[in-house]
């Protein structure tokens, strides 16, 4: 071989052993679309001149669709947004603004803006948080928190009714045996078998939430079941409406439990109503959700909404604790045992409430986002 081909061999070994140490700094394009903050950049008649991803995902809206819109298109109400634009292009100052309610894309929710000139052109740079999704995960942080104590308070409680339980039965038990008349047995009887109904009951509770038993199904198996049992006690002046969506993806849970928590939320909004009104079940499929402190490219949503009073105030740190009900014959129990069974599934339920409209709504995992999942 050549002794230029050993030098060409050389050079190309020494250029393979070196490669792997050069690193290419990426571009501001590159990094303004790795960027998980939406940013928009905006002309002084506040057009939008580009975005990066994370602004299309929120906007719901890509480069090509947003280009030369204005950006009070994409916000309702916009009126806060815009002044805050406008004082950013006058005074060439940055401003900021908090927790501002907004509808984007038909779902409501709350951003934090902050809007800063640019040099050179008047443009400027618009940054949104959405400080919707940090609410929601402290939130969330609370209802698990509220369940664990929920649990713990449960089970304290049904060893304190036990406990006297027992005492109760041996005691009437002791007692039948010296009274000579069948007619007195029988009321002791009667005080034997409703202390085991009790112990069952306790017990039931405790057990409620066992190790759930996964399958795959639609939701809209579960919410048609309930949807069955509920047809058959309520009152004929109240309405259940259906809102479904038909395209909804597989789930993987309990069915059972599910299906126990779903009828406790809808017994739940049948006792508020009372007489008149109507119970809604209404399906979705959330699009960029947090559950479990994670986004989820998709989470399911399956809720009961009543027309009943709503829910009051002083309930709303508390409604999921057990014992704690606004309706003078509720248990206190139903709502505590629902978001157990949901919890035990990986999922969460949440709630608004406001006089006329009180919605419980249940989210769960597609299966696709199922760790592990082969589907």
């Amino acid at each position: 071989m050549p002794h230029s081909d050993f030098l060409s061999e050389d050079r190309g070994q020494k250029r393979a052993h070196l490669s792997p140490r050069i690193r290419r700094t990426p571009s501001s394009d590159q990094i303004l679309q790795g960027l998980t903050t939406a940013v928009v950049v905006l002309d002084p008649r506040l057009n939008v001149v580009a975005l990066n991803t994370a602004a299309e995902n929120l906007l719901g809206v890509s480069r090509r669709q947003a280009a030369n819109r204005s950006i009070q298109e994409f916000f309702t109400p916009s009126e806060e947004l815009v002044t805050l634009c406008q004082r950013a292009v006058n005074t060439e100052l940055t401003y900021g603004v908090r927790e501002v309610a907004v509808r984007v894309r038909e779902r409501e929710t709350l951003l934090d803006f902050r809007v800063a000139p640019l040099e050179g052109d008047g443009a400027l740079l618009l940054e949104l948080f959405d400080a919707e999704r940090d609410r929601q995960i402290r939130r969330e942080a609370e209802l698990v928190a509220q369940r664990r104590v929920s649990r713990r308070i449960i089970s304290q409680l049904a060893h304190e009714v036990k406990n006297p339980l027992s005492g109760l039965r041996g005691a009437a038990q002791l007692l039948a045996r010296q009274l000579p008349d069948a007619d007195m047995q029988a009321y002791t009887n009667v005080i034997i078998e409703e202390a085991d109904r009790l112990a069952s009951l306790v017990d039931g509770i405790l057990e409620v939430g066992g190790k759930p038993k996964t399958e795959v199904f639609n939701l809209h198996e579960v919410t048609e079941h309930v949807a069955k049992l509920i047809n058959a006690e309520k009152p004929e002046s109240v309405q259940l409406k259906r809102d479904y969506d038909p395209s909804l993806p597989l789930t993987m849970a309990d069915r059972g439990q599910i299906i126990q928590a779903f009828l406790n939320l809808a017994k739940n909004g049948l006792q508020a109503i009372g007489s008149k009104g109507s119970l809604t079940f209404r399906t979705r499929a959330l699009s960029n959700h947090t559950l479990g402190g994670k986004q989820h490219r998709l989470v399911l949503s399956a809720e009961v909404e009543d027309t009943g009073p709503g829910i009051p105030d002083e309930l709303w740190g508390t409604i999921f604790y057990p014992l704690v009900t606004g309706h003078p014959t509720g248990s206190g129990l139903g709502l505590t045992i629902a978001q157990d069974l949901v919890s035990r599934n990986g999922g969460l339920i949440e709630f608004r409430s406001r006089p006329g409209e009180t919605v419980f709504q249940v989210m769960l995992l597609p299966v696709t986002s199922l760790p592990g999942s082969s589907f």
